[in-house]
């Protein structure tokens, strides 16, 4: 009789990729309203149907293997396309137009796979998408330019927003980026940043000005690809989430560099009863966060 193929958990595999995208299983146990046990029940049942481990430590960051990586690329596209036939089959016959707004790190990492899993359950929908900053993001809501946006969670709120939770504030810079040649010598930390005003960069000064580490803006940018390229080429330090990070970066360890917490993300909406189809992304877009 021949041997019956694995068959993976899909909320074993939610709570794995959720982990990782977090940064911790016990973020993840609280986000997906589990005891840290259950969590490391999952990932153990998870590695030995593997048959490999799928993370390591490494400092306070958690690091995929090799074969977490594989594991990872897998458990999203099949938590993708189980979302998608949920959708699906939930919404048959949705037509209209969507009007969606996303803040620009959301839009580099989550737009394509959102766009191609909600165009796929609906394809009687046009969506239009706009990326920028917050501010602007939040305006567009205010005045009806937007139906539904994606945006950091700061001082500014609309009428309709619900919080997503948040994500790990991280410094990043270059792989070969020394620190110590700032920090130990008492240099001021180069630092790149969006224009003022920028939530991050207001965070990121202040978290250096609370341990006296002197810095200086090298590097401006009205986009984050601009900021990306200036951290590959070595000109300093940013401070973001690991949202749509580039590979060839690396997150620094925050044993000379202050802990900077977290950020919140935000969902609008235009108005209370958005139309179905708004409704609809809403719901893909939780479900991207909250795994449920």
């Amino acid at each position: 009789m021949a041997k019956r193929p694995v068959t993976f958990d899909a909320e074993t595999l939610r709570t794995f990729v959720t982990g990782i995208e977090l940064g911790s299983f016990a973020a993840a146990a609280e986000r997906l309203g589990r005891s840290t046990s259950a969590v490391s029940a999952q990932l153990k049942k998870l590695e030995q149907q593997a048959g490999a481990a799928l993370v390591q430590k490494s400092g306070r960051h958690l690091v995929l293997t090799a074969q977490g990586e594989m594991m990872l690329a897998y458990a999203r596209r099949l938590m993708s396309l189980n979302d998608e036939a949920y959708q699906a089959v939930k919404s048959v016959g949705i037509r209209g137009e969507v009007r969606l707004g996303l803040q620009e790190d959301f839009g580099e990492s989550l737009l394509p796979s959102l766009l191609g899993q909600f165009s796929r359950a609906h394809p009687d929908v046009q969506v239009s998408a706009t990326v920028t900053r917050n501010k602007p993001l939040l305006d567009a809501i205010r005045h009806n330019e937007l139906d539904v946006a994606l945006s950091w969670q700061g001082d500014e709120s609309t009428a309709y927003s619900e919080s997503l939770g948040s994500l790990p504030l991280c410094w990043i810079g270059a792989k070969d980026f020394d620190i110590g040649a700032f920090i130990d010598l008492n240099r001021p930390l180069p630092l790149l940043v969006f224009e003022a005003p920028c939530l991050m960069r207001s965070a990121a000064t202040a978290a250096l000005d609370s341990m006296n580490i002197p810095w200086r803006i090298a590097f401006t940018s009205r986009s984050l690809s601009g900021i990306w390229a200036a951290a590959a080429a070595g000109l300093g330090m940013t401070l973001r989430t690991q949202t749509g990070m580039p590979s060839s970066l690396a997150i620094f360890d925050q044993q000379k560099l202050p802990d900077t917490g977290a950020i919140g993300v935000c969902l609008h909406q235009s108005e209370k009863n958005v139309s179905a189809a708004a409704a609809s992304l809403c719901q893909m877009i939780k479900t991207h966060f909250h795994g449920t």
